[in-house]
């Protein structure tokens, strides 16, 4: 397993490189952020830093991984978001954040070598349903960007306090000004880019 130091420093060079960080990511992942977990996500198989997926391949809700936190209480919980910047295009990004997924509740696996978890398995309660990535063919692939957040003490939200789940509710969310408000602390990110199924280079 990689070394939380190397996933840090690779994570922060992958944003670099994607004009992420500095970018449009800029307000949600400060410059000097350092990851205290390794956030693994999974679609059919594993969304790895930068990874590239078609969007046929992320219809499923994915499976969501991290380990404990060295400093962080024991019954430390967790929020996870997922929202992509650059909707509906990454020329013309007038949407963004678009959120497809919110998660409350998450535990961490018991030590950083099995650090498996689910929602239903950790008690997770899902405050925006899963909406697969959808850039449509004719749009260059889109960033996404995968969002752990440790929650404050007594944290509890209802879908209400996020926003609808229909298209037109889901657009424009501001995920900085959502974990400011709510007390959350970033600790994880992960990130990948989607193309349409017909999508050509």
């Amino acid at each position: 397993m990689v070394s939380l130091l190397d996933h840090a420093d690779a994570l922060a060079a992958s944003l670099t490189e994607a004009d992420l960080v500095p970018g449009p990511a800029s307000g949600l992942i400060p410059p000097d952020f350092k990851p205290t977990t390794h956030l693994a996500v999974a679609f059919a198989r594993a969304a790895e830093v930068g990874a590239f997926f078609r969007a046929g391949e992320c219809g499923q809700t994915p499976h969501i991984s991290f380990g404990p936190e060295l400093d962080a209480p024991a019954d430390a919980s967790y929020t996870f978001i997922l929202v992509d910047p650059d909707a509906p295009t990454p020329d013309d990004p007038k949407f963004a954040f678009w959120r497809h997924y919110v998660v409350s509740g998450l535990k961490p696996g018991p030590s950083e070598e099995e650090y498996e978890t689910s929602v239903k398995g950790s008690g997770g309660k899902v405050l925006t349903a899963y909406l697969g990535p959808g850039p449509k063919d004719d749009s260059k692939p889109h960033r996404y960007l995968f969002l752990l957040y440790r929650e404050p003490s007594g944290f509890a939200l209802g879908k209400s306090d996020v926003g609808g789940e229909e298209l037109v509710d889901r657009r424009s969310f501001k995920p900085t000004e959502f974990a400011e408000k709510h007390g959350l602390q970033l600790v994880g990110v992960n990130w990948m880019t989607c193309a349409g199924d017909g999508w050509k280079e």
